[in-house]
């Protein structure tokens, strides 16, 4: 029996599904179901299904109770090769791939639905997007095995792809299971900040009392929800800033910016994880954002709603474990450094990346004659791009004991600038910066274009001011974005771990995982945890002396794991 099937929806409602050969060719016959859930529980030896969207399909069999092992996302497929291609910007859909293949006219991608607040995600309702028999999603199949070979590491490209359609797995797993919360913690927390509501929907008693401050330390009546507002009357009190934000008003000496600041702090709270907040997103018991897996160019994950990656700390109060269960709140410590060590191969720094010691001081002690902040600065000045002042003499002293790190990411900035194509250590790729590619850059925050007074076009070579900019962008790329490609394997190690559990993956990003357990499971939690990351470790990187630790703390309250 094959391990590997596929399976598309048919022309009368059921589905449509063929078993696959290790080349990725059907080996029998198709085959016809009436109920997509019922023909994949029917099947519990396959071990990977091969289908157009993971976000299409699998929160309707996780409805019905049914879970798969893995899977192979053809449409997730499509965009990691299109951007391995210097394509990065081109429609992904499994439509537009076959048009591409067929030589046909491209369709355009649907736009994102937005995650409605209170409801269920959009991803379990039908996306109406157009039904791609079965065959025709086999051609699209075969033809991205034949673009994995035509890669610059097939065996690693085949690996992130794997790695991406797991996250996706994840993903729609943590959107179905939810973050647990308290309401009822939540309202003390909003009453105790903020005081009573008022009728009407207007400000709480707190904030229309630091309002009263602020417009009383100027003198005059004054919206401290209004930037432009709180700009001119520091004006009128012959104080010139350029905004409110915190760094810039802080040190100011004018009785109005300690209830200013407090009023921002709070206003803030109000406005995204206020009364309004609760009520739309928290339902029985559970806060379901919309984890998009792989949502940036780099990797790393986002949400569609509900700003799950920015809970205030003060918030995480509401974060409340089931009565006899357990958060596990694990970090990654110190994981650009050590993802640096591992991709850049650089000896000294791989040694130092192989202990499970604060790294810094490590580092410091090497090269900065033991001041762990100096040492700090100068690695993340490294992986950040920070060359000027103090950050160009830290890099210089970091260059001189770790060559090979340093080279590794100045290589990435320079292929950057020059607008060449940048990879992670798996493959994935930074879209280039002209053709089809430059909307998508532009929308992922990697600057395109010109912005030079002259109007002096770009040209390899000519470090304009965008050039630098997409130069940093690419020096932080290669550490950030590998540093998703392992993240992503360490999800599906512990995703596997979970299974034989009652253990569930409640939330995720970039360096934090949270898994939500019986007490009496925790510490196997823990240990699943830390073997996934030494797991993900080799599988990512190959066999290399770096280490990847945890900090884990086992709580019943998110607040109280940091």
């Amino acid at each position: 029996m094959a391990e590997r099937w596929a399976i598309a929806p048919a022309e009368d409602g059921g589905v449509e599904l063929a078993p696959l050969g290790p080349d990725g060719l059907p080996v029998g016959p198709v085959r016809r179901e009436p109920d997509l859930a019922g023909a994949v529980r029917d099947r519990p030896e396959v071990t990977r299904w091969v289908w157009r969207s993971t976000p299409e399909v699998y929160p309707r069999l996780l409805a019905t109770g049914v879970r798969v092992e893995r899977c192979y996302d053809v449409e997730d497929a499509e965009t990691l090769l299109l951007g391995h291609e210097g394509r990065c910007g081109e429609p992904r859909s499994a439509a537009a791939a076959l048009a591409r293949l067929r030589g046909g006219p491209v369709p355009p991608d649907p736009p994102l639905r937005s995650a409605e607040p209170g409801a269920q995600s959009p991803l379990f309702e039908p996306q109406g997007t157009t039904r791609l028999p079965l065959a025709d999603l086999l051609d699209v199949y075969a033809e991205q095995q034949r673009r994995h070979d035509r890669t610059a590491h097939p065996d690693r490209m085949r690996l992130l792809t794997a790695a991406e359609s797991a996250g996706m797995l994840v993903a729609a797993e943590m959107n179905r299971s939810g973050l647990p919360w308290s309401a009822d913690v939540h309202r003390e927390l909003l009453r105790g900040l903020l005081g009573e509501r008022y009728a009407g929907g207007g400000e709480p008693r707190r904030l229309a009392e630091l309002a009263d401050e602020v417009s009383a330390a100027f003198g005059h009546r004054v919206r401290p929800d209004l930037p432009a507002d709180v700009v001119k009357a520091f004006a009128r009190a012959g104080i010139k800033v350029g905004s409110t934000r915190r760094w810039e008003i802080e040190s100011l000496d004018h009785p109005a910016v300690k209830p200013l600041l407090e009023y921002k702090k709070l206003y803030r709270i109000w406005v995204a994880h206020g009364w309004s907040w609760l009520q739309d997103w928290v339902r029985d018991g559970r806060f379901r954002p919309e984890f998009l897996a792989g949502g940036t160019v780099t990797g790393r994950w986002v949400t569609n709603g509900g700003g799950a990656l920015q809970i205030p700390k003060v918030i995480r109060r509401a974060v409340v474990a089931d009565p006899g269960w357990r958060l596990v709140v694990a970090d990654a410590d110190q994981m650009e450094p050590r993802v640096l060590a591992a991709i850049s191969r650089d000896p000294g720094l791989m040694e130092v990346a192989g202990r499970e010691s604060d790294l810094y001081q490590s580092v410091s002690d090497r090269a900065f004659s033991g001041d762990r902040t100096q040492a700090k600065l100068a690695v993340l000045g490294a992986v950040y791009g920070q060359t000027s002042g103090d950050g160009l003499k830290n890099l210089a002293a970091l260059r001189r004991r770790f060559p090979k790190a340093v080279a590794y990411v100045d290589e990435a900035a320079r292929a950057g600038e020059e607008g060449r194509l940048v990879r992670t250590w798996l493959g994935r790729t930074c879209p280039p910066v002209a053709g089809a590619g430059e909307d998508a850059a532009e929308e992922a925050g990697i600057p395109v274009g010109n912005d030079e007074p002259d109007g002096r076009p770009w040209t390899p070579g000519y470090a304009s001011t965008n050039a630098r900019a997409r130069g940093r962008f690419a020096r932080n790329f290669v550490v950030q974005g590998s540093a998703a490609d392992w993240a992503l394997l360490l999800l599906a190690a512990l995703r596997r771990t979970c299974a034989d559990l009652a253990a569930e993956l409640v939330f995720f990003q970039h360096d934090e995982v949270i898994v939500h357990c019986p007490k009496e499971e925790a510490e196997t939690v823990v240990a699943a945890i830390r073997a996934a990351a030494d797991l993900a470790g080799r599988l990512t990187f190959g066999e290399t002396p770096v280490r990847f630790p945890f900090t884990t703390a086992v709580v019943e309250c998110y607040a109280d794991a940091k």
